[in-house]
Formats: structure tokens, sequence, C-alpha cells
């Protein structure tokens, strides 16, 4: 290359172009979803803020009150019954969402005729709605359903077990209608994760006589490890989000005497009961954010803690 040519190719890129002109152009891509954001997460977030700080209700204005919803709530026995409801629902849901699917996705991973139905078969849950899923385990755990029907005429038991009816048993019973549910969601994280494990580890291991359970525990579990932080995390967040599944199983009180209620459960009733106590249920709301987001920390606290 000649010398001018070099010279006229640097006199051409110093020369500032349209695209150096206008700097705000990327910003324009950017405004449409900025806008989403702010309109649909930013402000209502903000607002609910403002709300926890006032005695608002649906039908009218509030008055500043500082911090007196947050006291109410701490002192309130509804709000520590629907609490300790919700961090039990994930101290037992999260641990089935994050070993069952893992189970289930070392079953279906295996190349053989057929297993395609199995997989579609146990991931349809997941495209079913809620509200059907939950009507469908309602009239299977009914006292006249089909659990309880088969229990009498089996002798099991003597008389229908309280599914629904007991606040300890709806509770047991939402709790595996999440993981019913969750399962194949959660099985489909694994085998894309399994996918990934190199073929040459489990042979290795087995031409050392390794059996399959030493090699699930030995190399599978290790190489499916920062998954399994992931679905541990995702699961808690949605474990202390449920509502649907108490809603149609135990109704709108939340089970007899509200003792199956969780937080999203009680921020519901409250702020759209009778009272409508708006800046009551944002308090309870952000203090379910803070629940949420205490759990999630933890989950990235561990993945970090794993990383070599």
């Amino acid at each position: 290359m000649t010398r001018a040519r070099r010279a006229a190719l640097r006199a051409v890129e110093a020369e500032p172009g349209p695209a150096h002109r206008r700097w705000w152009t990327p910003y324009l891509f950017l405004a449409p979803g900025l806008v989403t954001v702010a309109l649909f997460s930013l402000w209502p977030f903000a607002n609910t803020v403002v709300l926890s700080l006032t005695d608002a209700r649906i039908l009218r204005g509030g008055t500043f009150t500082g911090l007196a919803n947050y006291r109410r709530a701490l002192a309130d026995p509804d709000f520590w019954t629907a609490a300790g409801n919700s961090v039990l629902y994930l101290l037992v849901v999260v641990p089935c969402l994050v070993l069952l699917p893992l189970a289930l996705a070392v079953l279906v991973q295996a190349r053989i005729p057929g297993i395609g139905f199995f997989r579609s078969a146990f991931y349809t849950p997941v495209i079913a709605s809620a509200v059907v899923v939950g009507l469908m385990w309602q009239w299977v755990l009914r006292s006249d359903g089909l659990v309880n029907t088969l229990f009498l005429r089996l002798r099991i038991v003597a008389e229908p077990v309280p599914f629904l009816t007991d606040s300890a048993m709806l509770l047991v019973s939402a709790m595996i209608v999440t993981v019913w549910k969750g399962l194949g969601y959660y099985m489909v994280f694994y085998l894309a994760a399994l996918g990934n494990v190199p073929a040459s580890l489990h042979e290795a291991a087995a031409l050392d006589g390794a059996g399959p359970v030493r090699r699930f525990i030995s190399i599978t579990i290790p190489q499916v490890k920062p998954m399994m932080l992931l679905v541990g995390t995702l699961s808690a967040i949605s474990a202390l989000r449920v509502f649907t599944e108490i809603y149609i199983l135990g109704g709108e009180s939340g089970g007899p005497g509200g003792g199956a209620r969780t937080l999203p459960f009680l921020i519901r009733q409250v702020g759209l009961g009778f009272a409508g106590e708006t800046g009551y249920a944002s308090a309870v709301s952000l203090l379910l954010f803070l629940l949420t987001l205490g759990f999630s920390l933890l989950g990235r606290r561990l993945a970090k803690g794993d990383e070599p």
C-alpha cells in the first residue's frame, strides 16, 4: 500500500461520519424497552413504596403515616402466620424441585424408542393453566374425591382424609400441586445441563468399575451443580409467590381460619378485601420483596462460592 493511499485511509477514518454525529441513535433503539420497564416495573414499584407509607384505601387517597404500616405488620399475628407458611412452603418445595426434576431428567435422557412421549407427558402440566391444575387436584383431593374414595375402598383409612379442610393438610396439598406442576419445567433445565456433561467422564468411570449410582454422585451432580443452584433460586422465588394453589384448593379464606395463607394470599386479602387497605397491603408487599431478595442474594452467594 502506497504512502498516499495510507494517508487517504487515515483521513477517511478520522472524518466524523453520521454515526459519530448522531450519538443519540443507540438510545432510540433502547427507548421502547426503557419506557416499558419504567411504566410497568419502576413506576409500580415506586408507587408501592409511597403507598406503604400512607393509610391509603382503594376508594380514597391516604395521608402520610410513616412506618406505621410496617410496625403494624410486625405486630400482626396474621402476618407472621402467613410469613411462616411462605418460608415453610419454600423449605419443602425447593429441595423437591431441585432433586426430583434432576432424577427425572436422568431417566428420560436415555435415547430409547418412545422416550419422547414420556418427555412430553412430563412437560404437559407446565403448559396447563394453574387454575385448571388446581381444580383438577381439588377434585382429586376433596372428601369424596378420587384419593379418599380409593383409600376408603382399600380400607387404608376409616374416614376421609381432610386434605382440603385442615390447614396443615391444605398446605401440604398445595405443595404437592406446586411440585407436580414444576417437575417438567425444571426437568428441561437439567436436560440442557446433562447434555453438556462429557460422555468421556462416564466412560472412564465405568472402565474403573464405577456403577450408575457412583457415576451419578461423583460425575453428574458436580457437573450440573451450577444448574442446581439456578433451579434452587428460581423455585425459591416461585415458592414465595405462590397464590393460585392456596386460593383454588382452600377458597377465599385460605383454609379453615386462614391457617394456610401465604404472604401473597394475605396481600390480596388485605388489599382487595372489604376494607381495601392499600397502604397496609403495599407494606406487606415490600416485606415480601425483601424476603425474596434475601433468598435470591443467598442463592447468588452460593453460586459464587461454588466458582473455582
